[in-house]
């Protein structure tokens, strides 16, 4: 609508102005060297404007020949291009729907003229991999780490690869050559953390763990779980070789971590072990006064002695508080065997099997019957045994 107004403002301009030029055509005198030119303005005008329409047809024409030359030249690349991006797509679908052998051929093909070859050689690697060809993997792979931007891509892919056939150690090897730090990228992170326990290198998890904290990559349950594993290994290991060793990782360990009970256990029988028993139950007289619990009740007759009275001094003074606690009874009945006491034995085994019905507390009361002489009541406990096995 604006354009059709503007043309017919011109028009209207024209039949104007046009009667002006008519009454008074002008004059146009024009020299050149030897050659004159005598003309009327309005002539001019016309000359004028018929050469500038002449010189944009002139280059329109010769735009149109050289692109015409030029697209000619160029149309087999294009062509190769195009089939190289249906061949992508192909390959992509063909992932998808998990046949691997066409999606390695389509990428393949796709990374000859493909604008991103590196990224068709390792999806073609992948599906390689799905193959059990390794050969071919490998080479897709090197052919891709000639990108110098794919590098790190390619090692995190090998790396996977690795994993998922069970050589954790070739996978070390690749995990070590980009050595994870908290300015790694968090899919490096998030390999050695699976790589880590696999290989049972705990102090590398250790290590590792905080930094994979930070960068959010673990649940606050997953992340705590590892961190148990990692010291209680760490720990169990150090329990193995010698006492030093045992009290530099014990040490090692944060405060809040050194009051799980199930560490300081830990630490606990490596002392035994050790010949530093004193010590080892000075710090399980602690436990049971302050932090008492079914782990430390369960482990605690196999670390103590009958001539160990202050330890049961502080489990007596718990009493109320677990009496109905099935793993506390049987503590207290292991505890009276090792002082000779089989009635309160039978007592407190009765309670245990009253609380928490199971097999080996049943198989206990049996024994403790046994040598009582109730050998009617031993039959019955038996019996019970067997049906909670």
């Amino acid at each position: 609508m604006i354009k059709a107004l503007i043309i017919v403002a011109i028009i209207l301009i024209g039949l104007c102005v046009s009667p002006l030029f008519i009454d008074n055509t002008g004059y146009v005198y024009i020299a050149v060297g030897e050659y004159q030119i005598e003309t009327s303005l309005i002539v001019a005008i016309v000359i004028l404007v018929a050469s500038v329409i002449a010189m944009l047809l002139i280059k329109w024409l010769v735009s149109l020949v050289v692109g015409l030359a030029l697209s000619s030249k160029h149309l087999p690349m294009r062509w190769r291009a195009t089939a190289a991006k249906k061949h992508t797509l192909k390959g992509a679908i063909a992932m998808a729907a998990e046949n691997w052998a066409l999606a390695e051929k389509s990428m393949l093909k796709g990374a000859a003229n493909g604008e991103l070859p590196t990224l068709n050689l390792l999806v073609a690697a992948q599906a390689a991999h799905k193959q059990k060809k390794t050969q071919a993997r490998d080479e897709y792979l090197a052919s891709a780490a000639a990108e110098t931007s794919a590098q790190e891509a390619v090692a995190i892919s090998k790396m996977r690869f690795f994993i998922q056939d069970g050589e954790f150690s070739l996978a070390r090897i690749e995990l070590d050559k980009l050595t994870p730090t908290s300015k790694s990228p968090d899919a490096i992170i998030a390999i050695a953390l699976k790589l880590y326990p696999k290989l049972k290198d705990w102090q590398a998890l250790k290590t590792l763990l905080p930094i994979a904290q930070k960068k959010q990559l673990l649940s606050t349950e997953a992340f705590n779980t590892l961190t148990f594993t990692a010291n209680s290994e760490l720990m169990t290991q150090a329990a193995a070789k010698n006492a030093q060793e045992l009290d530099k990782v014990w040490h090692w360990l944060t405060k809040s971590e050194r009051q799980d009970s199930r560490l300081a256990l830990i630490y606990i029988k490596g002392l035994v072990n050790f010949g530093l028993a004193d010590e080892g139950l000075k710090l399980l007289t602690k436990l049971v006064k302050n932090e008492p619990n079914s782990v430390i009740f369960e482990q605690l007759p196999e670390l103590v002695t009958a001539q160990n009275t202050e330890i049961r001094k502080q489990l007596a003074r718990h009493e109320s508080s677990f009496e109905n606690d099935a793993s506390y009874q049987a503590c207290l009945a292991k505890l009276s065997i090792q002082s000779r006491d089989i009635k309160d034995a039978k007592l407190r085994w009765k309670n245990a099997c009253r609380l928490d019905p199971k097999h080996e507390y049943w198989l206990a009361l049996a024994q403790v019957q046994e040598q009582l002489g109730e050998n009617t009541n031993a039959a019955q406990s038996y019996r019970q045994a067997s049906k909670h096995l």
